[in-house]
């Protein structure tokens, strides 16, 4: 039996490449239609937002450029991949690296920040992934890129015989390297850096409370409705039925929205109808979904 359209969140576990979380929830979905917003890399755990059927067309519209995650960084050593996954290319003792000092360093990334991409992103160059060439044994240099870092919190900070290990939460705008601020961080103190952990705990609207690991989900696939999810992530406008049957063939409606971007469009009896956006003095489709 074939699942409804909707929204998977999974709790991604790892090893797993998200195309992997993918071709699992095709299975258990019974569809080939499924698709999922946002790369996680197999390090990585945490939410990845997997749609179903007609919600994979709903996943390139989704607000998704707010995020969160759980971090741990080490200090004392840098790697080719600026996590622990690559060698180790550079070691320095941390014992003179002061908690203040830590505290400072981050503090300064906090912000509208130009970032170098970590070398292991899937950012292509030369027509190849960035990833795929680093691990092919070439350098890679990358373009800085301005993204939001809105807070990094220290949790933690141990310490080791010449290491130091800091566990942060971050909250940034799509598009931020938890790698490179390891990275960068490594870098600033004058001893290298990378990371040894990272849990996303949020994408959007979607976060670890409402995620699902895969074994659950093979007991249970648990299938927010695409109607849900367009609430969720949308302003929602509730339609007559003139305007319902417009909206179900895509004509542009003589009405004002209550603000920019995508909103989500209902028909009388709750059912999701499109994404609609003001232009020109009307409200045009963005994407029909019946």
């Amino acid at each position: 039996m074939t699942a409804e359209s909707g929204l998977v969140v999974v709790d991604k576990p790892a090893g797993m490449t998200s195309h992997d979380v993918v071709s699992r929830v095709r299975r258990l979905a019974g569809t080939r239609k499924v698709g999922h917003a946002g790369t996680l890399d197999p390090m990585a755990t945490g939410v990845l937002v997997v749609g179903i059927n007609r919600a994979t067309r709903l996943l390139g519209h989704l607000l998704l450029t707010d995020k969160a995650y759980a971090a741990t960084i080490r200090l004392g050593a840098s790697t080719t991949t600026d996590d622990a996954e690559g060698d180790v290319v550079a070691t320095a003792s941390t014992d003179a690296v002061t908690d203040d000092a830590v505290r400072a360093s981050l503090g300064a990334m906090v912000g509208a920040v130009e970032q170098i991409p970590s070398a292991v992103s899937a950012i292509k160059v030369g027509g190849r992934r960035a990833y795929e060439r680093v691990r092919a044994g070439e350098q890679v240099e990358l373009a800085p890129r301005r993204v939001r870092i809105d807070a990094i919190e220290i949790l933690a900070v141990r310490r080791g015989p010449g290491t130091l290990e800091v566990d942060v939460d971050v909250r940034c705008s799509s598009g931020t390297y938890i790698r490179a601020i390891a990275r960068d961080l490594g870098a600033d103190l004058g001893v290298g850096g990378h990371l040894t952990a990272l849990r996303r705990t949020a994408v959007g609207p979607f976060s670890l409370d409402i995620a699902r690991t895969l074994e659950e989900l093979a007991d249970d696939l648990a299938v927010l409705p695409i109607g849900t999810a367009a609430r969720r992530t949308f302003p929602a406008v509730e339609l007559g039925d003139d305007d319902a049957a417009s909206v179900r063939v895509g004509r542009k409606l003589d009405l004002a929205l209550p603000g920019a971007g995508p909103h989500a469009l209902f028909a009388p009896d709750g059912e999701f109808l499109a994404l609609y956006e003001q232009a020109s003095g009307s409200a045009r489709a963005v994407a029909v979904f019946v």
